[in-house]
């Protein structure tokens, strides 16, 4: 694979159609920038593009994107399930082939300066593009929201790395980082109890003594009508998805609580699929294809598909395999009318 960065941001907006268009629009139409993935979330409003290339494109194309969301989304409307402090949440550029993370973090902190002076947005660098210990860790930075920051943006310790000391007045702030690659993976439970989805969530964080290398959130899904363990593997290699899938199922059961589906925002290296099929005992004689799909269905991977593998879908975003043709995912409409 050639010298290649992955940018994986996070927008608060999960609804409109047209908005979300708008934000794949500003990937695609950006020459070099190789559109991998959409995502969108009603109950979360907040949606995640996936797209590659070399670092020039993948810097312009995000500056495109960023610019749409400063025009398109009002924080000051904003009401979603998950953490947020700004209209473009999080920028993650992340090594591919043969870049290096240092690389990214210097891709990163001129990144975060830019888009500061250009939008006057607050940027927070985070992950290995912290220049602070204690910004290294999203979930600290975004921790008082967007509605908490706007109130501590100002005071010592909480400015920003980048632009000015207050909230813009509508897109609010960003954090831009660096990092390794990092599956998204969120867990729904067959039960509308969302402070068991919460136990479950800080059994097995690694912060409080769980699983390493796992982040998670008990959250509840009101289009569902469930609970969801929503979860960050920082490293699959350590922790495997089918180890993540196994803890929270396992503890679910205790409390007589079944796994109803489980899905990916964003996509997986071909080599954490691989991990399950192994788990589920499917003979490495078999194709790839079939161990992709033994290894979607044994995690109940809801609306899977083979190029939710990174390399297949990357191939075939750059000419080397078969066109994806890949819409936005949504979750499926909800049972019962009557959601404005």
């Amino acid at each position: 694979m050639a010298k290649l960065v992955e940018c994986v941001p996070n927008f608060s907006e999960g609804r409109r159609p047209a908005v979300l268009a708008r934000l794949r629009a500003a990937i695609e139409r950006t020459p070099g920038a190789h559109f991998l993935d959409q995502t969108a979330d009603i109950d979360h409003n907040r949606s995640v593009i996936t797209f590659a290339g070399e670092s020039g494109p993948v810097t312009a194309a995000m500056e495109r994107a960023v610019e749409a969301a400063v025009e398109l989304i009002d924080m000051e409307r904003h009401r979603g399930e998950h953490p947020r402090i700004g209209a473009i949440d999080v920028i993650p550029f992340v090594p591919l082939g043969t870049t290096t993370l240092d690389e990214c973090v210097e891709l990163a902190r001129a990144f975060g300066k830019r888009v500061a002076e250009r939008f006057g947005l607050p940027v927070y660098l985070y992950a290995a593009a912290a220049t602070r210990p204690d910004r290294a860790r999203l979930a600290d930075i975004r921790r008082p929201q967007y509605e908490g920051l706007k109130v501590e943006i100002d005071e010592h310790g909480r400015e920003p790395d980048f632009g000015p000391a207050r909230m813009h007045p509508t897109a609010g702030a960003v954090a831009v980082g660096a990092r390794p690659f990092l599956i998204a993976y969120n867990i729904n439970l067959e039960t509308s109890d969302v402070d068991l989805a919460r136990r479950i969530a800080r059994r097995i964080r690694e912060s409080s003594g769980g699983l390493p290398r796992v982040q998670a959130l008990g959250l509840w899904l009101e289009e569902l009508g469930c609970a969801q363990v929503s979860m960050n593997l920082l490293d699959f290699s350590v922790t495997p998805i089918w180890r993540v899938f196994e803890e929270v199922r396992g503890q679910a059961a205790d409390e007589g609580v079944g796994v109803r589906e489980s899905e990916l925002i964003g996509l997986a290296p071909l080599a954490a699929f691989l991990d399950v099929a192994e788990r589920a005992e499917v003979p490495p004689s078999r194709s790839r294809e079939t161990r992709l799909a033994a290894a979607a269905a044994w995690l109940r991977l809801r609306d899977f598909e083979p190029t939710m593998a990174l390399e297949l879908r990357l191939a075939a975003a750059t000419g080397e395999g078969r066109p994806t043709g890949r819409a936005v995912r949504h979750r499926p409409a909800p049972p019962s009318p009557g959601r404005p």
